[in-house]
């Protein structure tokens, strides 16, 4: 299944549906994900610099319902941008707490606030993504 492609993002969609795997963590970290995921509706656009590609996550009522691979992220709530090396060091088991705080994974377009206010959930979602082969 290549990155990037239709089969990939559908894949993608059911990891970060089905969500991370809870060990290694407090109950109450895992308690706080659900709180956010609960209800959360919104559309992230996951782009790779380079090439202008999108993965276009949508969800709806806390679940994700749509995966798609696009060249503009159209409308999507929170627009976030990393290099082909950022993706390759996430797929390679970067942690992606990291590199989201550290910019590797940038915040290109979204209210920021709205954004880091379910930042763990996004973190784990990413990791979910990440060990998509």
């Amino acid at each position: 299944m290549g990155f990037f492609t239709d089969e990939w993002a559908e894949a993608v969609r059911v990891a970060v549906d089905a969500g991370p795997e809870q060990d290694g963590k407090l109950p109450s970290y895992w308690q706080w994900i659900d709180r956010a995921r609960a209800g959360y509706t919104a559309t992230w656009a996951l782009g790779v610099r380079e090439t202008g590609a999108y993965l276009v996550l949508a969800w709806e009522g806390g679940k994700c319902v749509d995966a798609r691979i696009t060249a503009d992220p159209g409308a999507a709530d929170y627009v976030l941008a990393a290099s082909e090396a950022t993706w390759r060091e996430l797929r390679e088991g970067a942690d992606p707490g990291r590199v989201v705080m550290y910019r590797g994974l940038r915040l290109e377009r979204g209210n920021v606030l709205a954004f880091f206010r379910v930042i763990y959930f996004f973190v784990e979602s990413l990791a979910a993504l990440a060990r998509v082969p």
